[in-house]
């Protein structure tokens, strides 16, 4: 077996170590797959309307209806798949935007690196909150703006992270020695460097992608998100705006705010998981 093997061996037994991660990782993949295969397990379609509005759980509507009768299974099941593509694409997103200025600063240093660093700093200077509200106000609600107002505010925490493990990597003996045998920059930098860093973005994006559906879920539910027809789980949530919907027609939000809690918890569970499983000073 060779140490690619054993590492990876390894990596797998310290997460699974882990019994309440393993758990909700199995349970965050279950519902993965029921929003990938939404077209066959939907017993409705999501914007279809019934004569029911406003309907408790029956044997035909296993959630009931919303306000003007659209299955409420159905638009969870559709909205959960939304949510995951809103946080996985946003990820996606600031990820990238993240490791390329993080390995530029970090391993070019110098005014490239007083540059993007200064840029970073001015970014993270504004109230995260705050800067997404303002660019969700400017922007048409809908589906590509979600992903990518919350794809483009998200970066520059992996940014630093990057560039901080850059700084200590560039000075190690097999950047030297790949600098030595005249390997081009970009090869150093995504076929060395980055491999070395990639545990740490890994854990970094398991934060990011249950922020970025916290921050859906949120913008949704104000009108700033993923708008009508379209569902997604905060703007489900939205009709709980109503104290009468809050009291008597709990069908309508609980399901949707239980969901966007069991994905969130998993993830959270899963990067913790992670991280402890990269940590070389975990027990083995």
């Amino acid at each position: 077996m060779n140490t690619h093997e054993s590492m990876s061996h390894m990596i797998v037994r310290r997460f699974i170590k882990h019994r309440l991660a393993v758990v909700f990782t199995i349970i965050f993949l279950v519902l993965s797959l029921i929003a990938l295969l939404a077209p066959w397990i939907a017993p409705y379609d999501p914007n279809a309307i019934s004569a029911s509005f406003s309907a408790p759980p029956t044997n035909l509507h296993w959630l009931g209806t919303d306000q003007i009768g659209r299955d409420v299974l159905s638009r969870l099941i559709y909205g959960m798949r939304i949510s995951l593509l809103v946080g996985i694409c946003a990820t996606l997103i600031s990820i990238t935007i993240g490791v390329i200025l993080g390995l530029v600063a970090g391993y070019f240093g110098g005014i490239i690196d007083s540059i993007i660093m200064r840029f970073t700093d001015m970014v993270m200077s504004f109230p995260y909150i705050l800067l997404v509200l303002v660019a969700a106000a400017i922007f048409e609600p809908g589906l590509v703006s979600i992903i990518l107002i919350l794809g483009f505010v998200d970066w520059p925490g992996i940014t630093r992270m990057v560039r901080g493990n850059v700084l200590s990597l560039r000075e190690s003996d097999f950047v030297k020695s790949a600098r030595i045998a005249g390997l081009p920059r970009h090869q150093i930098l995504f076929g060395e460097i980055l491999p070395n860093t990639v545990a740490p973005i890994l854990i970094y994006a398991t934060n990011v992608l249950a922020m970025s559906m916290l921050d859906e879920a949120a913008l949704s539910f104000l009108g700033m998100g993923v708008t009508q027809p379209t569902a997604s789980l905060g703007n489900m949530l939205n009709a709980a705006q109503s104290m009468n919907v809050l009291t008597d027609k709990p069908w309508l939000w609980i399901p949707a705010g239980s969901l966007i809690i069991i994905l969130v918890v998993s993830i959270n569970f899963i990067g913790d998981a992670l991280r402890d499983a990269f940590d070389p000073n975990s027990a083995q």
